[in-house]
């Protein structure tokens, strides 16, 4: 994405103790890592947001009730001469 020069006001305390709590190298890398985390965060309280307002329908609520299939295709692997045996 391109980056441009920007004037912002802030309070330069802040924005110091913020750098040395990431350890970024700049002001302004730590003002573009906190506005990544604004928006990933932001992001994802409006995605558990939608969720919440929903309630789940049956046919979704069923799917927990499915049962599960496992297989890892390993029947050829020795457990116990890799790991040993169990104690």
């Amino acid at each position: 994405m391109a980056r441009e020069k920007a004037t912002i006001t802030l309070d330069r305390a802040k924005a110091e103790t913020a750098r040395s709590l990431i350890r970024a190298t700049s002001i302004s890398e730590t003002v573009d890592i906190a506005l990544d985390r604004l928006i990933r965060s932001e992001q994802l309280r409006r995605d558990v947001a939608a969720y919440a307002t929903r309630p789940s329908a049956a046919d979704e609520l069923a799917i927990g009730d499915l049962p599960v299939e496992l297989d890892l295709d390993d029947d050829e692997v020795d457990y116990e001469a890799v790991y040993g045996k169990r104690r």
